[in-house]
């Protein structure tokens, strides 16, 4: 006899409370089988799928795209069978992040008439005893121009697009090689509130245009917008406030000659196999210097009045993306030589630009390296990434003129800065941590020499 299970928003991990339904997966009538994803939601870490413990037929959804909904809010019913019909749940249903490895995405199936795409009620409830099912049609694919598919990567992104009429061939990306944001739509958006506002018979604008510019910023009492503070937004926001409260940081810098680094780094790509980067050469200086100052490889236990000093090295790096700035994490970056880190960070840096980074993924750092050069600035003053004891910052490697074996001479030159928590060392431990860095820069053979 088949019974109805209700499955619920799971503990997404990290600290997640509640989590913004992007995209349901399935529909009411619906075939799963266990650990099949059901619904794309997102964090304010990370985008994700969640699958479902239960094997059997959906006989209900809750909530609609859009909707915010807290660590254990239901989710969907599914009706399953008898556990000797293979229907009993997985039981590993808990961090955001699947219930095993990656499979292919499953074909739908559905009993009856299937609900309109992307329109989930209240909850949604089957009509009928589930029998005689067919394949579901696939997801409603995004518009292509007549030269190629429509250059975009966030499911938010299309929804936005799709929910006020915006015709996404229409518009030019701003991103990497035109990949259009969600800026791009938003932008677009407004432009067509001013000229239906200003223009003689003009329709005034849908309520679905008005909520998505009002999700931009609603007029301010002085005429200025706001913007809430959610998503990674507000993540970034509350992780950069609690930093600034609680920890006592400065910031040291200095100029170096990487001339011999970019020298190192070109020898290497010469040679066949894979290429390295410099964020990966720079991220083995790290966890070098890491290795001979591990006072800022800690954290400090407030309540218990301790500096915890961390044995293993899990790397951060900044990463700009157009849902905001992230901070993936490299695990036991120390274990891994430049060709192990070049590829991990560009996985990552993948992952973040498409929002397919798991919670796992984006927390969990010991240490930070940030190379703001690539924004073309010179310096910067970081600030530490809580609960963190230290960031490393990297400007932009430029020629400039240095004086070179007594001689005047034109290198590329880098500054770089170390924001650090004062109480876990005093300015010569921290001095002397970037000092090595910065020795390593200008003469990789120090770095061999201390392996």
């Amino acid at each position: 006899m088949a019974q109805v299970l209700e499955f619920k928003l799971p503990d997404l991990g990290e600290g997640l409370t509640e989590a913004e339904i992007v995209r349901w997966l399935v529909q009411v009538g619906d075939v799963v089988a266990v650990d099949q994803p059901v619904v794309e939601v997102e964090t304010a870490k990370a985008m994700v799928e969640v699958p479902c413990p239960y094997g059997g037929v959906v006989t209900a959804r809750f909530g609609e795209e859009g909707t915010e909904l807290p660590v254990g809010a239901p989710l969907l019913t599914v009706a399953v069978g008898e556990p000797e019909d293979g229907t009993e749940g997985s039981g590993n249903v808990l961090v955001g992040y699947g219930t095993q490895a990656p499979a292919a995405r499953r074909r739908r199936v559905r009993a009856g008439a299937a609900a309109v795409d992307g329109q989930a009620r209240e909850p949604e409830t089957a009509d009928a005893a589930p029998h005689a099912r067919v394949a579901a049609p696939p997801p409603e694919a995004a518009p292509a121009p007549a030269g190629g598919p429509v250059p975009v990567i966030s499911p938010l992104v299309r929804k936005l697009a799709r929910d006020n009429d915006v015709d996404l061939r229409r518009l030019t990306g701003s991103g990497p090689d035109g990949l259009i944001l969600r800026a791009d739509v938003e932008n677009a958006l407004r432009t067509r509130t001013a000229l239906a506002g200003t223009a003689a018979g003009q329709a005034v604008p849908t309520p679905a245009e008005q909520a998505a510019v009002a999700s931009v910023g609603a007029p301010g009492a002085e005429g200025g917008v706001r913007i809430p503070l959610k998503g990674v937004r507000g993540a970034v926001a509350d992780k950069l406030s609690r930093s600034r409260r609680e920890i006592p940081d400065a910031t040291c810098w200095v100029d170096a000659d990487a001339t011999e680094l970019m020298r190192a780094r070109a020898a290497m790509n010469a040679t066949p196999g894979a290429k390295i980067s410099l964020l990966a050469l720079l991220a083995r200086i790290c966890t070098a210097a890491l290795a001979r100052f591990p006072e800022l490889n800690s954290t400090v236990d407030t309540e218990a009045r301790e500096i915890v000093r961390l044995d293993r090295v899990h790397l951060g790096f900044a990463a700009q993306t157009d849902r905001g700035l992230v901070v993936p994490v490299v695990r036991d970056a120390h274990t891994r030589d430049a060709e192990s880190l070049t590829a991990e960070f560009a996985r990552l840096t993948e992952a973040a630009r498409t929002g397919t980074l798991t919670p796992g993924e984006l927390t969990g750092g010991t240490f930070t390296l940030n190379n703001y050069g690539v924004f073309g600035v010179d310096g910067s003053t970081p600030i530490v990434n809580h609960p963190e004891a230290a960031m490393l910052g990297v400007g932009r490697i430029v020629p400039k003129p240095w004086v070179h074996e007594g001689e005047l001479a034109v290198r590329q030159v880098v500054q770089l800065s170390l924001t650090f928590d004062h109480r876990v060392c005093d300015g010569g431990t921290a001095g002397g941590f970037l000092r090595y860095v910065a020795d390593c820069v200008e003469q990789p053979a120090v770095l061999l020499r201390t392996l």
